[in-house]
C-alpha cells in the first residue's frame, strides 16, 4: 500500500536505484531457478591403435629426441680445446739425430751388399771358378797278411792326382788329408804337406798307407781274405781338403771332399783293375 504522501508510483519507481542484484536475490521470497549445465561435446573420432615393430617404435623415439634437442649454444672454451690439438699436430717435429745416423748407416750397408754382390756376380761370370779335382791313376797292392784272426797287415801305395782346372784362379792346398777304408773300417791314414797350384797345373803325390795290427772284426776279416782269395780286393780313399783360391787381393777358402773306390788285384803284385773318383764341395 502506498501512504498519500508518497509521490506517484511512476515517479517513485524512476528515483529510486535498481536494486543490485545481491539485494534482490535477498528479498526475493523463492531461489531464482539455477542455469542449466551446457551439454557435454560431441564424442571425438575414436583413434585407432595400429601394432608397430619394435623397431619403428625406437627408430621414431630417436627421430623425436633427437629433433627436440636444442643446439648447444657456442662456447669461446670448447672452441679453443678443439683447436689446441689440431694445432699441436700441424707442428713441425725435430728428428732425433740418433735416428738420422742409424738411416745413414744402414744406407750405407745397403750400398755395400748391393756393391759386393754386383762384383761377385761379375767375377762368377767372368773367372768361371771350378773346383778342383782329386784322383787315382795308379796303385799297388804289396801286403796283406794277418798276424791273429781279427789283426791285420797290409802295404798299399798309389799315386794321387791333385789338378787345378781353372784357368785365372791359384790354388793352394792349405790341408790334405787321406784315409783308407776297407768295408767302411779305417784301415790306415796319412797327411800330405801343404802345396800351391798355377791355373791348369797338375800335381802328382806317391802316397804310401801301412796298416799294422789294425783291428777288424770277425766278418771284416773273413771278407777280406775270401777277396784276396778271389784274386780281387775292394779299397775306398777318402780324401779331406782346404782349398784357398785366389784371384788377385780377393781370396775364397773352401773344404772339399773326395771319394775313390777302388779295385786291387790280389798281393803281393796287386794292381789296379777299376777305379771311380769324385769330388764335391
Amino acid at each position: 500500500m502506498l501512504s498519500p504522501t508518497d509521490p506517484s508510483p511512476s515517479k517513485s519507481l524512476l528515483s529510486l536505484p535498481a536494486p543490485s542484484p545481491s539485494k534482490s536475490k535477498s528479498l526475493s521470497p523463492s531461489p531464482s531457478p539455477s542455469p542449466r549445465p551446457p551439454p557435454p561435446p560431441p564424442p571425438g573420432p575414436q583413434k585407432h591403435n595400429t601394432p608397430v615393430s619394435l623397431n619403428q617404435i625406437v627408430i621414431s623415439k630417436q627421430a623425436v629426441n633427437s629433433e627436440n634437442r636444442a643446439p648447444k649454444t657456442p662456447n669461446n672454451h670448447t672452441k679453443t680445446s678443439v683447436k689446441q690439438p689440431i694445432l699441436l699436430q700441424t707442428e713441425p717435429r725435430r728428428t732425433n739425430p740418433l735416428i738420422w745416423f742409424g738411416a745413414v748407416v744402414c744406407l750405407v750397408f745397403s750400398l755395400l751388399l748391393i756393391f759386393f754382390g754386383i762384383a761377385t756376380l761379375i767375377i762368377f761370370l767372368v773367372v768361371k771358378p771350378r773346383t778342383p779335382v782329386f784322383d787315382t791313376p795308379n796303385a799297388r797292392l804289396n801286403t796283406i797278411y794277418f798276424d791273429s784272426p781279427e789283426y791285420f797287415n797290409g802295404d798299399f801305395a798309389f799315386l794321387a792326382n791333385f789338378s787345378n782346372p781353372n784357368r785365372k784362379l791359384d790354388v793352394r792346398f792349405e790341408y790334405v788329408d787321406i784315409e783308407l777304408y776297407f768295408a767302411d773300417r779305417l784301415i790306415s791314414t796319412q797327411t800330405l804337406q801343404p802345396f800351391t797350384q798355377r791355373p791348369g797345373e797338375i800335381r802328382l803325390e806317391a802316397v804310401h798307407l801301412i796298416s799294422s795290427l789294425v783291428y777288424l772284426p770277425q766278418n771284416h776279416a773273413v771278407e777280406l781274405r775270401t777277396q784276396v782269395q778271389s784274386n780281387r780286393v775292394n779299397y775306398n780313399i777318402r780324401g779331406t781338403f782346404k782349398v784357398r783360391a785366389t784371384l788377385g787381393m780377393i781370396h775364397v777358402t773352401f773344404w772339399l771332399h773326395s771319394r775313390c773306390q777302388l779295385q786291387m788285384t790280389g798281393p803281393p803284385t796287386g794292381i789296379l783293375v777299376a777305379r771311380n773318383c769324385r769330388t764335391k764341395r
